[in-house]
């Protein structure tokens, strides 16, 4: 008999066991079912109202920096440098001395050329006197006359080479790095330094062919320096080239920059703005909240939950339950932390800044502003801290 009581034992055991997994596998199913029927989790992102603003319109591109006035000073004549008169970086006026080259010989000949003028000048007087009196022919005069020439253009000459040999600013600027020594021979074409204007400066820059119709003469641009903390510079296009770039289909301008800063130096690339006459109301929303991809920009916008969709209604700290709708959007212009948004979005529609990266189109979302996150602003200053 005992063995009768064994088995019923175990077959006691095993249907307890199946009832419990049974129990077990049948709550798992109801989570299941419940899981299906709320849904997904929500996501906790951060958001911002659309705002409506009328922006100037402009054109960027980027451009280079250039002297209004620039040159490199050479030698025009061969000598041996006697005196530099300039430190490099220095600042000079126009016509001020800068380098003197040797002219010892030069002068020595002036002075035997000024002596055969003199005795000219003499000659041609005494002659005109005789020539009165008839004491000399008519053609001894016009030897002495032009003898007379000759050796004034003689010194002339001399004179010209010699002024030749000094180096001189030829307007006011600033000079670069000097290359030249003291006791240096220059052959002709010899570079000395560097000298460019500190008033004012040229940016050139190009735009699309297509363009052409939005800029003139006398229009207003901005310049910006990467990396500068100063505001931008002003300035207005004084050139547009007549020709088009054939290569490119580009168009080259040049701006003037009337007020030029220890920052904004020949050479540099600068970001342009060209400020369009007409100013245009846009919907902006944070550049943050635009989501890049392959197959276009879009934006997730947060709406309230329809009264039939399924999911749960708040979070357990009691925070309503959204839905992120995606929306393809045409982005335009971008001016500090906006962008605007030239389809899509409407005015104080509620968009998506944070998390957008989780979220699918219809997905549940709850709000969640309190996190603390940079304002966006439409001229944001770095900080360096």
């Amino acid at each position: 008999m005992k063995w009768v009581f064994t088995i019923v034992g175990i077959v006691l055991v095993i249907g307890a066991l199946v009832a419990v997994k049974g129990a077990q596998i049948g709550k798992l199913i109801g989570f299941g079912k419940q899981a299906e029927k709320d849904g997904p989790p929500p996501e906790a992102v951060a958001t911002a109202k659309a705002d409506e603003q009328a922006w100037e319109g402009t054109l960027t591109a980027v451009g280079s920096v250039a002297s209004a006035k620039g040159v490199t000073l050479a030698a025009d004549a061969p000598g041996v440098v006697t005196r530099i008169a300039f430190e490099s970086g220095e600042n000079v006026k126009q016509g001020q001395v800068l380098v003197q080259l040797d002219t010892n010989v030069e002068r020595a000949q002036l002075a035997s050329a000024i002596t055969r003028r003199e005795l000219a000048t003499t000659t041609l007087a005494r002659s005109r006197l005789l020539a009165g009196k008839g004491a000399i022919t008519a053609a001894q005069l016009d030897a002495d006359e032009a003898q007379l020439r000759t050796a004034t253009t003689d010194v002339e000459g001399l004179q010209a080479q010699i002024a030749k040999k000094t180096i001189r600013a030829p307007f006011a600027g600033k000079l670069g790095i000097r290359s030249v020594n003291l006791g240096q021979y220059l052959q002709p074409g010899t570079p000395v330094a560097v000298l460019e204007t500190v008033d004012a400066v040229h940016v050139d820059f190009s735009l699309p062919q297509q363009r052409l119709g939005d800029v003139s003469v006398g229009q207003p641009v901005r310049v910006t320096v990467d990396g500068s903390k100063g505001a931008a510079l002003e300035g207005a296009i004084t050139a547009v080239d007549p020709n088009v770039e054939p290569v490119t289909r580009t168009i080259k301008l040049r701006a003037d920059v009337s007020k030029k800063t220890e920052g904004l130096r020949p050479g540099m690339f600068v970001q342009v703005a060209v400020v369009l006459p007409d100013k245009k109301t846009s919907v902006t929303v944070p550049a943050t909240a635009i989501v890049h991809a392959p197959y276009g920009d879009s934006v997730f916008i947060v709406e309230d939950k329809k009264a039939d969709a399924p999911g749960i209604r708040q979070t357990p700290d009691g925070k309503p339950v959204k839905v992120a709708r995606q929306q393809f959007v045409r982005v335009g212009g971008a001016r500090g932390d906006f962008v605007a948004l030239l389809d899509g979005v409407k005015p104080a529609e509620e968009v998506v800044t944070a998390g957008a990266f989780k979220l699918r189109n219809n997905a549940p979302v709850y709000v969640d502003n309190a996190a603390k996150q940079p304002t966006p602003k439409l001229d944001p200053t770095p900080q360096n801290r």
